[in-house]
Order: C-alpha cells, then structure tokens, then sequence
C-alpha cells in the first residue's frame, strides 16, 4: 500500500521559465539512467526480492524515494514551461509553437502534454522497461543499480552546468547529493554481499564445469601491447582465486564454421553446382 504526501521531498521552484531548459531536463526524468528507471527497477528489485528481509525493505525504501524525485522533476518541468508559447510569441509574427520548436523547445510539452512534463527523454524517445534490471540475484542487481546511478548523477552535474537558474541548481544540488549517498548505500551493500558471497555472478555455479585455463586470461585481440600493463593483465585475480595472465596473441582453437544447407522452404541464395558435389 502507498501513500502520497503532498509536499515536495524538496523544493522544486525555477527563477524564471526556460522552455528550452525543460526538453534538456527531460533527460533525467525519463531517459535510460533517469529517475524513472531507477524508481521501477528498484520497486521491481524489491517485490521480487527472496532474499533477506533487510534488502526487500532496503529496495522499497529507496524505490519509494525515487517517486518523490520523479514529482520533484515533473514539477520543475511543467514550470519551466510556464508561459512558453506566450512568451515564444512576443518573439514571432508567426506560429508560436514552430517558433518554440526551432528555438528548441519541446513542441509536443505544448501539444500533447499541456506544458508538462512527459515520461519520456530530451529528444522525446518514450521511456521503456528495457531500461531497467531485476534478475533476483541481488550482488548482480546492486551493481547494475551502482552503474544507474553513477550515470544519473553525471547526467544530473552535467545538467546543473547548463543552466544559471538559482532555482533549478537548488533541486539538482539536493538530487546530486542524494546520488551520492545512493552511489555509497550500493556499494555498501555490494561490499558485504562480496564478503559473503565472493566477487563472481553468480557464487552458486560449480566452478567445476567451467574452462578454468582461460578463467583469468586477458587475451589481446587488437593492435598494440598497451592493455598488458593494466592491473587486469598480471598479478593475484581480484577474487584472489587464481593469478592474471596476459596472452599477447591468441589463437584460435575452434574449426572454422560451415553451415549446412537450408531446405528448399526456406529459399536461401542456392549453392553452386561445385558446393552441392
């Protein structure tokens, strides 16, 4: 069961309306590492958690603090296009809502949206679920929700860098300073799940089956020896069960691929009379 308080979790009030400004922050409202990402894929972490209690409660706190952001940014959208088309008009003999489009604004927070926000990215792409993570494996999950919001808190500095807007910098300051405890509650939670689980997804399959000569080898498939210096080429593996070893060139141990031929059904491109013999 949810509830809404409807008060802000801050403040989300722009100096002055700046259409323009409104498509660029539709990009941490509903792009792929925007806060509607974020807000399913860790309520949907959260119910399908089988886990601990303590990470499904973890999950949904969270995920519910992220519904808060996503108000907080519609708000702050459908403000900054307060009086756009007006103010697009005093600027143009013409049809305002062109002239706010070659202006960059977005025309479609005029025509479809009534001067709000919409769940979708700066250049208007729709939100989709493909953006989000819940595999149930929690150490795998957690990583995918450290890269989230890695990626939303730079697209967020970016943002605060684009605009002058007191008002606008005030909400991003508080959302930047809430994707840095979030960047440290993920690795927090990913650290001791390391400690009980070990650094390989998932700790449950038998390393048995796998090809364990291979397991900690960097193989150099491109131009150039610069990769061996790096701490993945040599020394103890970083799950402290094996050594790296470089392999400068690789071979290739595989026959080469042949395919049978398709049946008549199919209608591919025939063989020649000497592939067919």
């Amino acid at each position: 069961m949810f509830f809404h308080v409807k008060e802000l979790q801050y403040r989300a009030k722009p100096d002055k309306p700046d259409a323009v400004y409104a498509r660029k922050l539709q990009e941490v409202l509903g792009g792929q590492f925007g806060e509607i990402s974020v807000m399913m894929q860790y309520l949907f972490q959260g119910w399908n958690c089988r886990a601990e209690q303590k990470y499904r409660d973890m999950l949904l706190d969270i995920g519910t603090e992220e519904i808060a952001h996503v108000e907080m940014l519609a708000t702050m959208i459908a403000q900054l296009l307060d009086k756009a088309p007006v103010e697009e008009q005093e600027q143009a003999a013409k049809d305002p809502i062109i002239a706010s489009a070659m202006g960059g604004m977005n025309p479609q927070h005029a025509i479809v949206n009534g001067l709000g926000a919409s769940p979708n990215d700066s250049n208007g792409y729709p939100w989709n679920a493909r953006y989000t993570i819940a595999s149930g494996n929690l150490l795998a999950d957690f990583r995918a929700n450290l890269n989230a919001e890695s990626q939303g808190r730079l697209q967020v500095v970016r943002l605060y860098e684009m605009t002058e807007d007191k008002g606008v910098r005030d909400m991003l300051s508080f959302l930047i300073a809430r994707d840095t405890y979030h960047q440290n509650q993920w690795a927090a939670a990913i650290a001791e799940l390391e400690e009980k689980e070990g650094l390989v997804v998932p700790s449950t399959f038998n390393r048995e089956y796998e090809k364990s000569d291979v397991a900690y080898t960097f193989m150099s498939c491109s131009e150039g020896t610069e990769s061996e210096q790096g701490r993945w080429a040599s020394g103890p593996s970083m799950d402290g069960l094996s050594e790296f070893k470089y392999e400068a060139k690789p071979v290739a141990t595989g026959p080469a691929p042949h395919l049978n031929p398709a049946p008549g059904y199919i209608h591919d491109t025939p063989l020649s009379d000497k592939e067919t013999k």
